[in-house]
């Protein structure tokens, strides 16, 4: 994706409140890593201009990186909508994967209808360590289908995801990322260039930072 798509969306995602930068005081997420960032990409389901311009920029990427594609799929539940979006736009088939099988009725995993040999771009909204995508991806592949790709909206850019993804053999394409979004909320005065260098070291060691001696902000 172009670096202007990936300000620009870095821009959405902070004017709505999408992305908190918090380094002097650090949220914690359910893995227990305390994070200087919080980011809820479900907001922008809320703003008809967001959400248009995402869909754009996914469609585009799409055509660009996956022209062969015969069938969106949306992770449960974030990249649903996002899914549908697309789907439309795109005038293709839509399913969605479930984190697991339900435990009743049919028993499904996937939602929706997809045939033996289809080529499926996964949509998904954010990727920290890019597990859940993967599985989701998998989910697809035993149902015979041939998975091209996965497309987010926004990557913290981990190396653990990278390795994972590549392991996987799926490649993954994001239509923003944390290295986007400091260069944004530095540009818009969001963050003064000393939040800038903590936010930008956290990403290096993101399960220790905040727990190293001589690292401010403990």
């Amino acid at each position: 994706m172009s670096t202007t798509i990936a300000k620009r969306v870095a821009q959405h995602l902070l004017t709505i409140g999408a992305v908190h930068l918090r380094p002097e005081e650090p949220f914690t997420w359910t893995s227990g890593i305390k994070s200087p960032i919080y980011c809820d990409n479900r907001i922008t389901m809320t703003y008809p201009e967001v959400r248009s311009y995402l869909a754009d920029a996914f469609v585009q990427v799409i055509h660009e990186r996956f022209p062969e594609v015969e069938v969106i799929a949306g992770t449960a539940t974030a990249g649903i909508p996002h899914a549908a979006w697309i789907a439309d736009r795109m005038g293709l088939p839509m399913i969605y994967v479930r984190d697991k099988a339900k435990g009743h009725g049919r028993q499904n995993q996937i939602e929706g209808r997809i045939a033996a040999g289809q080529k499926v771009v996964v949509i998904e909204d954010l990727i920290s360590t890019g597990g859940s995508s993967i599985k989701a991806a998998k989910a697809v592949e035993l149902e015979g289908a041939e998975v091209l790709g996965v497309v987010a909206i926004f990557s913290y850019q981990f190396a653990d995801a990278e390795h994972a993804f590549a392991e996987a053999n799926y490649p993954l394409h994001t239509l923003s990322n944390y290295t986007a979004l400091l260069e944004q909320a530095k540009d818009n005065g969001t963050i003064s260039a000393e939040q800038e260098k903590v936010l930008s070291r956290w990403k290096e060691k993101p399960h220790s930072f905040y727990t190293e001696q001589g690292i401010p902000f403990t």
